[in-house]
């Protein structure tokens, strides 16, 4: 499918604007994202408990598209019928993927099992509904590419991508898209620089991952924001060697591959 994209629009692929940090500030937050050139930003749920604040979110903010989803952070207090009202949610009209769901063998304690229920569980919806999934992963990159080869679903992102090379060829090769935002603006990280600099520019997309994943040019302490994914942007093409116009275009037309729902384009 062909877009028709200007050359300096941005989707941001993953920020969560219903968070506390942002208080009632939202309507700013999307203004100032709308004006630096963000036109779309997806909102990913990461509980029951706040599907509904996601879903209000997007009704008020024709920008902001809902995805919805239980976090692998969250499962410890997920119920089974979490998963039914999860179906209801992804029925909805302008719902663009199933996420934030994924596996997070990073945190103390953690429960694989429960973890890797739930993940399955959301992976049959996905594939239910035909919708992209929107993928958390730490230390668990084998982990979800093996239930991603048991359980086919359309297509999806791997936020945050921090794995190695041969892990995101992986990715690649079942259609994925991977997701890059504040962490590769830091000098030191030099292998994620290095993949953002080398991997195949159809396979990347953007994201904030706001209010967390701050890019290294922000101001220690204030939390991250759509509005400054084309700053983000600019080290992707610095490291690239490209314009600018020419990682926006492709970073967005990578974006609308996978999430088709993302449409009409622009606002």
């Amino acid at each position: 499918m062909e877009f028709n994209i200007g050359p300096m629009h941005f989707i941001d692929t993953h920020c969560h604007l219903d968070a506390a940090e942002f208080g009632d500030a939202q309507a700013d937050i999307v203004q100032a994202a709308v004006a630096a050139g963000v036109g779309r930003m997806v909102v990913p749920g990461v509980a029951r408990g706040n599907f509904e604040a996601v879903l209000q979110l997007c009704e008020r903010f024709p920008a902001c598209l809902p995805a919805y989803g239980i976090h692998p952070m969250y499962t410890d207090a997920a119920h089974p019928d979490d998963l039914k009202v999860l179906r209801d949610y992804l029925a909805l009209p302008g719902t663009v993927a199933v996420g934030e769901i994924g596996l997070d063998f990073f945190i103390d304690h953690y429960d694989r099992e429960r973890q890797e229920y739930f993940f399955v569980e959301q992976l049959k919806l996905a594939r239910e509904f035909d919708l992209p999934v929107l993928l958390h992963i730490r230390r668990a990159q084998d982990t979800i590419l093996k239930h991603l080869r048991q359980i086919k679903v359309k297509s999806g992102i791997a936020h945050a991508f921090n794995g190695s090379r041969q892990q995101a060829d992986e990715f690649i090769k079942l259609g994925f898209k991977l997701g890059f935002g504040g962490a590769m603006t830091y000098p030191r990280a030099t292998r994620l620089r290095e993949l953002a600099a080398t991997l195949p520019l159809e396979s990347i997309v953007l994201e904030t991952d706001a209010p967390d994943i701050a890019p290294d040019f922000l101001e220690r302490g204030l939390p991250n924001e759509p509005k400054y994914l084309p700053q983000i942007a600019q080290t992707l093409a610095g490291l690239r060697n490209k314009p600018l116009e020419e990682i926006a275009r492709a970073a967005t037309a990578n974006a609308l591959a996978v999430m088709p729902a993302l449409h009409p384009w622009p606002l």
